[in-house]
């Protein structure tokens, strides 16, 4: 039941509400405006706020995917127009992710200038900025990238790469750091762009080194990189082993196996956060998506990404994983907006963005608020 006064707080009631430290129930979300005013006791409830009763369902920050290439019927890189973005908004609204990092993959120079020239000339809200992945990238794993547009990463082609970028709306990209020196390296954190390593054959030293010269995070742990072995651990070794990398996994127990997804919880804990390297079908330009049941591939069979939603990842990680959900929800909301310095998302807090979503014991989506404002009810 929702009673609406637009003018007044926006109260939601009988809900367990999961803050990212606590789970509380027998309390009340208060929403002012944009934010989050606080959580009271059932006592504290203003008088003239507006209703909102959530009948026992889960209250959660809204979710944050770092690593999302389309939605619906759009994927931007075929695209390449805010009208695209703003579909793609809307269409990741209504499945519970809040903030994302709208991501292309491996393409010719000239379409990566045009996507950071539209989110420069239109600055999205519900996207937060785009992820590249690649085109830096090793062409031993290079997965569904073309090989023939992979190149050598180099102090001027990232220059050159990131001019366009006035407003520093290019803040992930996925490299091969063992192709990366250490001038572009320094360029890329100078320009305040969190690094990956992914798509990579790195040894264990390569990417040891890599992640204590500053790359923080490890792209789909598992996938397109040098495998553990018990003689070189490779990429994967070096996260499990380093103590502060972070990484994001696939959890749709096609890119990952959900027992491998099991051993490297275990052993990286609040470091291991999820993505849905989700796609779109598409029949046009270098990707041509086509949905095979519930993941999608190229025209020769390559695995080409997910159709999983971050709503779903939450889900498997609780029931196929074995994650509590509070933990769960933490991988899809705390970890990754830490990871791109967002102590604005991703919590229940005071002064937080108020992007929350309402969910059943079921893992169905209810509602969703975003800035305040329903999305739907």
């Amino acid at each position: 039941m929702i009673i609406k006064n637009q003018e007044m707080d926006t109260a939601l009631i009988n809900g367990i509400i999961y803050t990212g430290t606590q789970v509380l129930k027998d309390q009340v979300l208060l929403l002012t405006d944009e934010h989050i005013a606080e959580v009271v006791g059932i006592d504290m409830l203003p008088p003239d706020a507006t209703i909102v009763d959530v009948k026992g369902a889960n209250i959660a920050p809204g979710l944050i995917d770092l690593q999302i290439y389309g939605a619906g019927d759009q994927l931007f890189s075929a695209e390449l127009c805010s009208e695209s973005i703003q579909k793609i908004d809307q269409t990741l609204l209504g499945q519970g992710c809040t903030s994302y990092l709208l991501c292309l993959a491996t393409n010719t120079i000239d379409v990566f200038k045009q996507a950071i020239a539209i989110v420069n000339a239109n600055p999205p809200k519900v996207a937060l900025g785009l992820h590249l992945e690649g085109p830096f990238l090793n062409a031993k794993k290079r997965g569904a990238h073309p090989a023939e547009l992979i190149i050598t990463p180099s102090k001027e082609r990232i220059a050159d790469l990131l001019n366009e970028d006035e407003l520093g709306l290019v803040k992930m990209m996925t490299v091969a750091p063992e192709l990366l020196d250490t001038d572009s390296l320094e360029l890329l954190l100078e320009k305040g762009v969190r690094i990956s390593a992914g798509h990579s054959d790195a040894t264990f030293e390569e990417a040891t080194s890599a992640f204590d010269q500053g790359i923080v995070a490890a792209t789909h742990l598992f996938n397109a990189m040098s495998g553990f072995h018990h003689r070189e651990v490779g990429l994967p070794g070096a996260v499990f082993n380093h103590g502060q990398a972070q990484a994001s996994i696939i959890l749709d127990g096609i890119h990952v196996s959900f027992e491998a997804a099991r051993v490297a919880k275990r052993l990286m804990g609040d470091r291991l956060f999820m993505i849905t390297d989700a796609v779109a079908p598409c029949d046009k330009g270098i990707y041509r998506h086509i949905l095979n049941e519930d993941h999608y591939v190229l025209p020769d069979g390559t695995l080409s990404g997910s159709a999983l939603t971050l709503l779903g990842a939450v889900k498997n990680a609780v029931n196929k994983v074995g994650v509590p959900l509070d933990e769960a929800l933490r991988m899809a909301t705390q970890y990754p907006a830490d990871l791109i310095g967002r102590a604005d998302l991703g919590r229940i807090e005071k002064g937080a963005r108020a992007n929350i979503i309402v969910f059943d014991d079921s893992f169905n989506l209810e509602q969703v608020f975003y800035e305040g404002v329903p999305v739907f009810q």
